[in-house]
């Protein structure tokens, strides 16, 4: 366990050490206004091979359908419906996405239908938050689970056979209209807010453009001067997005998944003087049970008679004290050093943080 822990945490000293290097505008930014947008339907899966549903709103969807085809049922009827499921259809539209482009879609199931393997979508229109028609799904699904149930109620699952996809499953009908090309600037959003960096880059961009061109309005936005004429724009944003600069570091901090035993520490965090001692008890409990014979020509019976030893064992402890400045490569190597397992570091960290000795944040997950 020992040598577990001393590997990850070297590998997170090699990591997270290193200085930050340059990264590009496009890596670290997004272009305000240029995003991707959710879609999503509500259709009738058919054609299943008796694995559909019979709830009272896939009936009412399947008559609809059937409506629509000038087909209308007696209302007394009730439809044979099992080859039939209700489901959900979602998909993302990608920003500039034009009219008789494909997408992606996911079919999921929202009823009882116990597999959408070998169904078919029928026309499922595919809406934006505006509620507009901007995609029509349709097509054969492409289920990976599978299911199988016996009569006597057992059943095995192989993934999950009530979700589906379908490739290029969707038609763009409608665009959505982006600001891209409107106004005098346009604006870059960090993906992670951060005041140096966010100066940094508006420098950058100055340093290229020239000075004046491009401002920092927050932690997240920098603002850039831009040509109105849409070509020109273009070549202007592929030009800026590949700029690189040195972004800022990152806040001192410490990842402790207590789940996994997994342990994170950034390279700035520093600690003040303290002192650590670490130890604990070992108890051992064991049973050893005698057997009590009675006296020669006694009335006695044979017995057992129960006999607990119980040991407690102080470990060896031992404690290590933190100057001023540690890095935290003095930090590894003197945690390994004591051979801690990954619960105890945490717990060592925690109290660290508790006595005010860790410059950093410590953030459990």
């Amino acid at each position: 366990m020992s040598r577990i822990l001393h590997t990850s945490l070297i590998i997170a000293l090699l990591l997270l050490s290193m200085t930050a290097s340059a990264a590009r505008i496009k890596d670290v930014a997004d272009v305000e206004g240029v995003r991707s947008n959710q879609l999503v339907g509500y259709g009738l899966v058919v054609g299943l091979p008796g694995t559909g549903e019979q709830s009272p709103f896939t009936e009412q969807s399947f008559r609809t359908m059937l409506s629509n085809f000038g087909i209308t049922l007696p209302a007394n009827m009730k439809a044979q419906i099992k080859n039939v499921a209700a489901v959900a259809v979602h998909a993302e539209l990608p920003a500039f996405a034009k009219p008789g482009q494909s997408l992606n879609i996911t079919v999921s199931s929202v009823g009882s239908a116990k597999s959408l393997r070998g169904g078919t979508l029928m026309q499922t229109f595919l809406v934006g938050l505006d509620g507009n028609v901007y995609a029509v799904a349709q097509g054969s699904l492409i289920v990976s689970g599978l299911g199988a149930e016996g009569l006597d109620g057992s059943r095995i699952l192989v993934n999950t056979p009530t979700v589906g996809s379908i490739p290029n499953g969707a038609v763009v009908e409608r665009e959505v209209i982006t600001p891209f090309a409107q106004g005098d600037f346009i604006t870059f959003n960090l993906k992670r807010s951060d005041f140096t960096t966010s100066k940094r880059l508006a420098e950058a961009i100055n340093n290229f453009m020239g000075q004046d061109t491009a401002h920092s309005l927050d932690a997240t936005s920098v603002q850039v001067r831009a040509p109105r004429d849409i070509s020109q724009r273009v070549s202007y944003l592929s030009t800026l997005e590949n700029l690189s600069f040195e972004p800022g570091d990152y806040a001192a901090k410490i990842i402790i998944n207590s789940r996994t035993g997994t342990i994170v520490i950034g390279k700035d965090v520093r600690l003040f003087p303290a002192a650590v001692t670490h130890g604990g008890l070992t108890v051992t409990i064991a049973e050893n049970p005698r057997v009590v014979q009675p006296n020669p020509f006694g009335e006695g019976q044979t017995a057992i008679e129960e006999n607990t030893i119980i040991d407690v064992r102080p470990e060896q402890s031992r404690m290590f004290k933190f100057d001023p400045g540690v890095t935290l490569d003095d930090l590894v190597r003197t945690v390994n050093a004591v051979g801690a397992a990954p619960g105890d570091l945490m717990a060592i960290l925690e109290a660290l943080k508790e006595a005010g000795a860790i410059h950093g944040e410590l953030v459990v997950i």
